[in-house]
């Protein structure tokens, strides 16, 4: 029997490559704006409006895109062209469509996941642009529940959990995000499993538990969900001898 009522997984760089899609739109607004302004002022200006907007947009490739003209208009004083503002619509658009890339190990985890646990997505940002996702990923089926949110802290998993009759203790989220899927998961007594991806988002960013923390695993892969889980759901007598 499981432990785990419920095993979350974030989506965004969990289960499907995302990251990517923003580096190289960072990487063409650069280059668009190039005449005007040094690489380095540019991102910098883009991250703060990214930063202001998230109270108004929220996160997601369409706030993104907002940001995107919005750092244009104020970099070059009105002066960005019509043209490259509708460069950068249309790249948005194409970000929106673009091919969802699944991770390593995750198309032959799930399903054997699905086959012992329900499981669910627990995301952030546009839920149009996440459910397009998740139903091109052809992981859908797999999934019990999927919840798109504004944030991820403790209040948003703890409403979560008592919107579906959980407890936190038979909880697990599993993602590539300390600052969302680990420290407010541990906070509220569930257990977090941390993935790291190659590229993570700086607003992401943040210091890993200490060492020793409860209810904290880290593994390398999605691919190494199942064994740490027969690790942990094992009888305490097994689990026993076998950390010994």
């Amino acid at each position: 029997m499981s432990f785990f009522d419920i095993i979350a997984l974030d989506a965004d760089d969990t289960l499907w490559h995302n990251e990517s899609l923003f580096s190289n739109a960072h990487a063409m607004f650069r280059g668009l704006l190039a005449q005007y302004l040094s690489p380095e002022l540019i991102a910098e200006r883009l991250h703060q409006t990214e930063m202001r907007n998230i109270q108004h947009f929220g996160y997601g490739i369409k706030a993104f895109a907002l940001s995107m003209i919005e750092t244009a208009l104020e970099l070059t004083e009105g002066r960005v062209k019509a043209g490259d503002i509708q460069a950068l619509i249309d790249y948005a658009k194409g970000m929106l469509v673009a091919e969802v890339e699944l991770l390593e190990h995750v198309s032959e985890t799930i399903p054997l996941l699905a086959q012992s646990h329900r499981l669910m997505v627990i995301t952030k940002g546009d839920p149009l642009d996440q459910e397009s996702k998740l139903a091109r990923s052809g992981l859908q089926s797999y999934f019990w529940q999927v919840e798109v949110v504004s944030d991820k802290n403790p209040a948003v998993y703890q409403n979560l959990l008592n919107k579906y009759n959980l407890k936190s203790q038979r909880f697990m989220m599993v993602g590539n995000s300390q600052r969302s899927d680990i420290l407010p998961v541990l906070e509220i007594g569930g257990a977090a499993v941390f993935v790291p991806y190659l590229n993570t988002w700086v607003h992401e960013a943040a210091d890993a538990p200490p060492p020793g923390q409860p209810r904290y695993y880290e593994i390398e892969h999605l691919g190494h969900l199942p064994g740490l889980l027969a690790r942990l759901e094992a009888p305490r007598s097994t689990a026993a001898r076998n950390d010994r």
